[in-house]
C-alpha cells in the first residue's frame, strides 16, 4: 500500500528533474524590432548568416564579440532546439541548426543592438 502511495510521487519528481534539462535554455522576448528569441537572462539571441545548419563558424574573436549559447553536458535537443558541437568540443544550443550567440553590445534585456550587423546577423526570432 505504502509502494502505491509512493509511485505517483516518485513519477511526478522524475518528470519535473527530466523536464530542468529537456529544454533548451530560450524564452521570447520584447524589443524593439519585435518579438525575438533569448536567453534565461532576458538577452537577445542571434543567428549568423556564415554558419551553416549544424556548424558554427563563429570562433576565436568572433565568439568574443558573439558568445554562443553554450549547452551544459545535461542539456537535451528537443523540438526545433538541438545542440551543436563547436570546432573546440564544447556544446552549444541551435534553433533549426542554426546556432545561437549573444552580443557584446547589448546590455539588457530587450537590446537588439547585433540586429543586420554586417549584415550577416539577425536576431533570432520565435
Amino acid at each position: 500500500m505504502k509502494a502505491a502511495k509512493f509511485l505517483p510521487i516518485l513519477v511526478v519528481a522524475s518528470a519535473v528533474a527530466t523536464s530542468a534539462f529537456a529544454a533548451a535554455p530560450v524564452k521570447t522576448g520584447e524589443s524593439a524590432k519585435g518579438k525575438v528569441l533569448t536567453g534565461e537572462n532576458g538577452m537577445t539571441l542571434y543567428t549568423f548568416k556564415n554558419d551553416k545548419k549544424g556548424v558554427s563558424n563563429c570562433n576565436d574573436d568572433c565568439a568574443k564579440a558573439w558568445p554562443p549559447l553554450m549547452a551544459d553536458s545535461k542539456a537535451k535537443a528537443e523540438g526545433a532546439y538541438s545542440i551543436i558541437t563547436r570546432k573546440d568540443g564544447k556544446k552549444q544550443w541551435a534553433k533549426d541548426g542554426m546556432p545561437l550567440y549573444f552580443f557584446m553590445k547589448d546590455t539588457k534585456a530587450g537590446e537588439v543592438a547585433g540586429d543586420g550587423f554586417k549584415g550577416v546577423w539577425d536576431a533570432a526570432r520565435p
